[in-house]
């Protein structure tokens, strides 16, 4: 998208880009207003949606950012308004081609020198990794042991013990539907095997518990083998089939827990650089401000943090569709830039053979909120992810590995969507919402931010920052400045709105793909 931004008319309208076709009302518009672009209002115009600037002909694109949201799919006056009824995808099979330009627009990064890049107080573990909380989890090789994980997360953390170490935040079950019924080999169980150590593995994890039934397809040993684990003082396996039964299993895990206690609590924050960071980005409940305000913002935010050596993860592919020729030019080279496009026809196929579309998304709710078609959601979507080159693409819960800003393939729906970014090493997120998103996300902390300062004063109690005032004059760049100055306060303690409220516990939520036989 282009930077350039008109300003609005406080209350009014806002035109994003001067090659737009249509404009923004910020305020419920009634018939017969005149506004700032010379055109009255022929239908009701809800606030966040769009109206015609000038005639549109039927077929013509309909343009906003700068860039074609859809297509007209009949003639529209100056004055209407344009949603749904009358702007659609375009084509019948509802794809619409782009130029990639691979790695044409990656503009170098003016790089922080190490002496001088933010800092943060992080918890340091043995392999390098810094955390940024200090959780105990207990994690299921399959559905059937689930209960007994979370038998053993409520018996520890209703006996009072963690009192006495307050470094510890929590010990947490992530239990999922899956693991077995399922083929041991090929996309799903790839994606289950890489979610699964990838949680053990995450820095804000003081130490681990990994149980299972015993019989499942998902082994515990062959996870073992294939990552070369090892159990040890912080990471321990075992099955309920192999332990005896529903009750010892629990006295089992109850009593490592306790014995993993002291050595997770003798882990001490210290001071790191801002390198040391892995952002999760995620938007929920979009909205029409969400391209405008909080996204753009967080986008910004996530440029800082790649100017101080840290690393940003942009993912929803379905979220992106439409925008994916934004991302591309912004590539490091032509091959990050082609995995992004495979990713994209594997989804196309996907929806495809599960007759879908990818048009399916916006959701009923993203409408209402002023959203119309993907390619518009898209475009707000991916102003997320900043400016800076794109370094990577990973597929889903994949271990990141290279710095800077760089994409994960996962699905919209953000639990799924989370659980592959904080299994791919994520210690922190940050979340924007126009519709009110409730959420949480064990054991990362997730900073909610408002796209319109409404929604924000509802739900005071959710959300921790408003990026609502941008369309009252705030600066995109000092809202910016303000998410990441609030990143890293996460980063070094302080509890988001969403750990106040208790979220996290039911989030974990891993991508599954494939028959269930």
């Amino acid at each position: 998208m282009s930077d350039t931004m008109t300003r609005p008319s406080p209350g009014k309208t806002l035109v994003l880009n001067p090659a737009d076709n249509i404009a923004v009302a910020l305020a419920n518009l009634e018939v017969g207003t005149e506004t700032p672009q010379n055109v009255s209002i022929l239908r009701r115009v809800p606030r966040g949606h769009k109206f015609s600037t000038r005639p549109i002909a039927a077929g013509e694109a309909v343009v906003k950012f700068g860039q074609i949201i859809g297509f007209a799919k009949e003639g529209i006056p100056a004055g209407d308004w344009v949603h749904e009824h009358n702007c659609g995808m375009g084509g019948p099979d509802g794809t619409l081609t782009h130029d990639y330009a691979f790695a044409e627009g990656a503009v170098p990064v003016d790089m922080i020198a190490q002496a001088q890049r933010a800092t943060f107080q992080g918890y340091r573990r043995a392999n390098g990794s810094v955390g940024t909380r200090n959780y105990i989890g207990i994690l299921t090789s399959v559905n059937c042991s689930a209960t007994v994980a979370k038998f053993v997360a409520e018996a520890i953390n209703r006996s009072g013990l963690l009192d006495d170490y307050p470094e510890i935040d929590g010990v947490v079950p992530f239990v999922h539907g899956t693991g077995c019924g399922m083929e041991s080999r090929g996309e799903g169980f790839d994606i289950l095997k890489r979610t699964q150590w990838g949680y053990t593995s995450n820095p804000n994890l003081g130490a681990a518990l990994l149980v299972g039934l015993g019989c499942e397809v998902f082994q515990i040993g062959r996870m073992k083998e294939l990552y070369g684990i090892e159990e040890g003082e912080t990471f321990q396996t075992m099955t309920i089939q192999e332990r005896g039964g529903t009750k010892k299993m629990i006295e089992w895990g109850v009593e490592k827990v306790k014995e993993m206690l002291p050595i997770a609590a003798a882990a001490r924050r210290e001071t790191v650089d801002a390198s040391h960071l892995t952002l999760a980005l995620q938007c929920g409940g979009s909205d029409g401000y969400s391209g405008i305000t909080a996204n753009p913002a967080l986008g910004y935010a996530a440029d800082i943090l790649v100017r101080n050596g840290g690393t940003a993860i942009l993912s929803e592919t379905p979220e992106i569709y439409g925008a994916e020729h934004l991302l591309t030019r912004r590539a490091v080279n032509r091959e990050v830039g082609e995995k992004l496009i495979s990713r994209i026809h594997w989804w196309e196929d996907y929806t495809q053979r599960n007759h879908g579309e990818m048009n399916n998304n916006p959701s009923p709710g993203n409408k209402l909120g002023g959203l119309t078609t993907i390619l518009e959601k898209s475009l707000g979507a991916a102003a997320k992810g900043g400016t800076t080159p794109l370094t990577a693409v990973y597929e889903y819960a994949e271990k990141v590995t290279e710095k800077g800003f760089v994409f994960m393939d996962t699905p919209g729906f953000d639990p799924v969507s989370a659980t592959g970014q904080v299994a791919g090493g994520a210690n922190i997120l940050a979340f924007t919402t126009g519709r009110g998103s409730a959420y949480g996300c064990k054991p990362v902390p997730s900073m909610k931010l408002a796209t319109n300062s409404d929604m924000y004063a509802r739900m005071t109690d959710d959300m921790d920052i408003n990026c609502g005032d941008i369309v009252e004059g705030v600066s995109i760049e000092d809202k910016g400045q303000e998410i990441f100055d609030m990143l890293i306060d996460i980063a070094s303690g302080k509890r988001t709105k969403s750990e106040d409220l208790g979220y996290g516990d039911n989030e974990f939520v891993p991508w599954q793909v494939g028959a269930v036989m």
